[in-house]
């Protein structure tokens, strides 16, 4: 990766890509510390602090930070993500959007127009959700029509600004721009999060309880990222012949491909789906200011994951079975939505392809399906691994931290793909050198 980088530095165009894409992230980072006017910042770092529940410790994380200072870019690229997957399932159900999305670059244009339009809608949901639950709580200084208007304006406003600076790294700096901003968010809370690991188990221990505690850290955390490197790349592909044709006064045809079936093939999307469900209980709860006790607390305390595999209190660990289901479930019914086994077998035969010893059609569909889902539980239970270890060493060791498998997933993933990328700008840019030689 050093090596790729210190190459694409030697190649002009590519330096200012990066230098543009450096500003860029500078620019949000400072955004983050800019507070929403009208807002009692100290009252909401107060109020984020006595919160018992792991509710907003995920959001806060992917936000980088903006959440807890409440800033101007508090609600950061969620709304733009949420709009994003709803717009994927939509094209799915939608046949008009389905349309779109075969009509190559134009429809391609259209749907992230669209996608835009939901974003914003989105933000100013969540802002006024934001503005009248947190205001009526002290959260504003002034509790009244004026600062709740220029709150949600506010935020609305920071939500479409990331999600332009996102679009102008994509366009103009090393491309992948929404998810370089969403991971230099999440990497902005890993010095405080290893910070407060190394208070909790290094600092003022004995010297021999020090360097165990750090090798344990270090060894787990370079461990889970060896799982994702392998979940991330590990490709299962179908070998695919094609049929001789004649076309004309040739012979065409003949080559074997294949098809490159992801073991991981819906990414972090299972367990993003997961933890909104989960959470979204927990948020209603915070938003509207619950504190009471009761049967709906002790609901609360399943689906809370700070209560998790906690050795004096295992049955709240129920929540965290019910989690593992959901992310297994999530990563099938994404799988299924996105990948069509059907499709796949009809382009084949139309194109003279097949799968060596099995027959065109609906029996190399089927066969597809069963390697799919052989390889989708692969996928699921590697991706439930790493969700689930930080809950784990949280429970048994206390360990609070909002750096969590997620969070790892998403860093790990979009690391890959952006060297990919660079790697790629630097092949191109030395096959035109070659060609204008």
């Amino acid at each position: 990766m050093l090596t790729t980088l210190k190459n694409a530095f030697k190649i002009k165009e590519l330096r200012e890509k990066i230098l543009f894409t450096f500003a860029m992230l500078v620019v949000i980072r400072i955004g983050s510390q800019l507070p929403v006017p009208g807002v009692n910042g100290e009252y909401f770092r107060s109020w984020f602090a006595a919160q018992s529940d792991g509710a907003f410790s995920f959001f806060d994380a992917v936000t980088g930070g903006s959440f807890i200072n409440m800033s101007i870019l508090a609600l950061n690229i969620t709304p733009y993500i949420t709009s994003s997957i709803i717009m994927q399932l939509l094209t799915i159900a939608i046949p008009k959007l389905e349309e779109m999305q075969r009509d190559g670059e134009d429809g391609r244009k259209k749907i992230a127009s669209i996608t835009r339009y939901v974003t914003v809608g989105l933000a100013l949901i969540q802002s006024t959700a934001m503005a009248i639950g947190f205001g009526r709580q002290g959260y504003l200084v002034q509790y009244n029509a004026l600062n709740v208007i220029c709150a949600i304006a506010t935020l609305t406003a920071g939500s479409a600004f990331l999600m332009w600076v996102g679009e102008r790294i994509t366009e103009k700096g090393i491309g992948n721009g929404i998810s370089i901003v969403l991971v230099i968010n999440i990497i902005s809370r890993l010095p405080e999060d290893l910070g407060n690991l190394f208070e909790q188990f290094v600092f003022g221990k004995a010297p021999a309880t020090a360097v165990l505690a750090v090798v344990i850290i270090f060894a787990v955390i370079i461990a889970m990222v060896v799982l994702v490197i392998i979940l991330n790349d590990g490709v299962r592909r179908i070998p695919v012949q094609y049929a001789n044709k004649v076309q004309g006064r040739k012979m065409v045809g003949g080559q074997t491909s294949n098809i490159p079936l992801k073991v991981n093939t819906s990414g972090v999307i299972p367990v993003i789906f997961a933890q909104s469900i989960l959470t979204l209980p927990l948020y209603i709860s915070s938003f509207a200011g619950y504190k009471g006790t009761g049967v709906w607390a002790e609901v609360l305390k399943y689906l809370n994951s700070t209560y998790w595999c906690r050795p004096d209190q295992l049955r709240y660990s129920i929540g965290l079975l019910v989690y593992i289901g959901l992310i297994i479930f999530f990563a099938y019914f994404y799988t299924s939505i996105t990948f069509n086994p059907l499709m796949i077998a009809d382009n084949m035969k139309k194109q003279g392809g097949f799968i060596p010893g099995i027959r065109p059609g609906k029996p190399t569909s089927d066969y597809l399906n069963r390697v799919l889902n052989y390889i989708v539980i692969i996928g699921a239970v590697g991706l439930t691994v790493i969700a689930v270890l930080p809950y784990i060493f949280s429970g048994v060791f206390n360990a609070s931290v909002s750096f969590g498998g997620t969070s790892l997933i998403i860093i790990v993933s979009v690391v890959l793909e952006t060297m990919k990328q660079v790697e790629s700008q630097m092949l191109v840019r030395n096959y035109k050198g070659f060609l204008e030689k």
